[in-house]
Parts: structure tokens; C-alpha cells; sequence
């Protein structure tokens, strides 16, 4: 069995190959809840959204957020009729995140309520939200002060300057240090280290959990620069350099592999003072094959 700690987009394109090489049901995912809020009348947590439609064979993977082909017609007319959407949002897609809504609002947890929607799905892994608590994040930036973490990437498109990212202290889900300690491999997909994995490790009782544990991680980087998003002005607020060697420092207290791509082979022996053991290969996801090739890496 193993454990998979996920955010938004890197994560889930690693689990498209790790799905077709180890049974799915034997797959757990924990998966960030800071970014989730309430938004156009339903609750959206996009990156539990995002793991669920990958497993489910739904994802857009143009967008790697909602569902592939889906219909706009709701989103259209509420602009029609002057009702402001900062995000696109799918039809069926926004059923899925009204629901969310309805089931919080009749008393049912966030744990509950995916659980109920994957299997609908027919998904067989078990998806874990980090937290049943309600949790958020904000970014504190030079030029607009502290802002929302979506008016960040939306409104703003990250073109400032981060000086700090906060976000709410909450208690982890039931099943999550469990599901840690039983585990027999720990993998951190290449998402964001500051805004998707470290909310995961900052939970009570997480990194004293994978101190116990094999623990691979996918470095995000190829030399300073991530595969995508704000990680690199993330990594600089929070001290950490912006690269594999950043992600090795985040991680060193519980870190057992670090997988770096080819591109950064002349880094590996300085890497490996921060962290047993480095793995060179192409963490470049752009084929499923490239996705396969790279699951085999980290399982193997």
C-alpha cells in the first residue's frame, strides 16, 4: 500500500502513470484543503477535485482542473444576467462542487462527502482530504498587501512580489496519520512544496509519521525553474532556494529519495549532502508514457 501527498497539478499527471502500474485499490491520496473556499454557491476544492477526476479518467487535461468536455452554460448565463465568475466552472463539474455544499451544509464532513463522490465515480483509491476543518490561505505581497490566495493566481495572474503565505492552523482528517503509518511507501508528487505539500507536513503528527516511513519525493524544479505555477516565489518567501536542492533542505527532516531530472544530473552529489539518496531520470510528464516511465521510478 502506499500513500501519495498531492495538491493541484503536478501530483495528479504522477498518478495518471502510477494507476497503470499498481493496483489502484491499494492507492491512498492525501490531498490539500488550504486553497478550498466557497464560491459561486457551491464548495471548491479544486485540488481533491482534480485527484478524483484523474483516477476517474475525467480530467481536463488542458487545464488540469475540471472535467474534459464539459458544458459552460450556467457560467455563461450568470455573466449574461451580471453575475461575476472568477472561475470557469464546468456544469458538471459545479454538480459536483454544489453538492459538496449541500452535504457540508446537512452536517455531513468533507471526508465523507468525497468518499461518497468517488465511489460514484467508480474510483477505488481511497482520497483523504488533509483536514475536515475549515482552512484557508492568504499571500502577503509587496505590491497589494495581504490577498486571497485565488486573487492571487486570477485576479493579480502572480505578478507581485510574495513576502509571506500564511495559512490556518487545523487539525488533520481521521484517517490521514493512519493511513501515513500503514503505508509502505511515502511518495510527494512534484506539487507546489509551499502551498500544496508543506499544509499536508505542518499538520499535527505528519512529520513525526514520515520519520517512520520511506518517503520519495519528485522535485518540481529543472534548475530554478518550476514545471509550473508560483512554486519558485513561494520557495524564496519562505527562505528555500528555488530549486531541487530548495526542495531537498524543505523536506530533509523525514526525506529518504529525492528524484531530480536530467537537466539537473550536475547537482546530484550536492544534493546528496542534504538527503541520502537522488535518483537521475526524466521528471518531464508531457506523454503517459513519460508518466509510466516515471511511476516505475518512484515505486521502484
Amino acid at each position: 500500500m502506499i500513500t501519495i501527498l498531492s495538491g493541484g497539478t503536478g501530483t495528479p499527471k504522477l498518478i495518471q502513470g502510477i494507476k497503470e502500474i499498481y493496483p489502484e485499490e491499494e492507492i491512498n491520496v492525501i490531498v490539500n484543503t488550504v486553497e478550498n473556499l466557497y464560491m459561486s454557491g457551491g464548495y471548491i476544492a479544486a485540488d481533491i477535485d482534480t485527484v478524483m477526476y484523474t483516477f476517474a479518467d475525467l480530467i481536463d487535461e488542458e487545464f488540469w482542473y475540471g472535467i474534459k468536455g464539459d458544458t459552460f452554460i450556467v457560467r455563461e448565463r450568470l455573466i449574461e444576467m451580471g453575475t461575476e465568475e472568477l472561475l470557469k466552472l464546468g456544469d458538471r463539474d459545479r454538480a459536483t462542487k454544489l453538492q459538496k455544499a449541500i452535504l457540508l451544509d446537512e452536517g455531513y464532513s468533507l471526508s465523507e462527502i468525497v468518499e461518497m463522490q468517488k465511489d460514484k465515480l467508480g474510483v477505488k483509491a481511497t482520497i483523504i482530504p488533509m483536514s475536515d476543518e475549515e482552512s484557508e490561505i492568504t499571500i502577503v505581497t509587496k505590491e497589494y498587501g495581504e490577498i486571497e490566495f485565488h486573487d492571487f493566481l486570477i485576479k493579480y495572474h502572480c505578478d507581485c512580489e510574495v513576502l509571506e503565505v500564511k495559512y490556518s492552523n487545523v487539525s488533520p482528517s481521521p484517517k490521514v496519520i493512519e493511513t501515513i503509518e500503514k503505508s509502505d511507501k511515502v511518495i510527494f508528487g512534484p506539487s507546489n512544496p509551499i502551498t500544496s505539500i508543506r499544509p499536508i507536513i505542518s499538520l499535527e503528527g505528519v512529520e513525526e509519521a514520515l520519520k517512520e516511513k520511506e518517503v520519495i519525493a519528485v522535485s518540481p524544479f529543472i534548475g530554478k525553474s518550476a514545471f509550473s505555477g508560483p512554486a519558485g516565489q513561494f520557495m524564496n518567501a519562505f527562505g528555500y532556494e528555488t530549486s531541487s536542492k530548495g526542495v531537498a533542505e524543505l523536506y530533509k527532516s523525514f526525506l529518504n529519495t529525492l528524484v531530480i531530472d536530467n537537466k539537473d544530473a550536475e547537482f546530484k552529489e550536492e544534493i546528496e549532502e542534504i538527503t541520502p539518496k537522488v535518483i537521475v531520470t526524466n521528471t518531464f510528464m508531457k506523454t503517459i508514457e513519460d508518466k509510466i516511465n516515471l511511476a516505475k521510478v518512484v515505486l521502484e
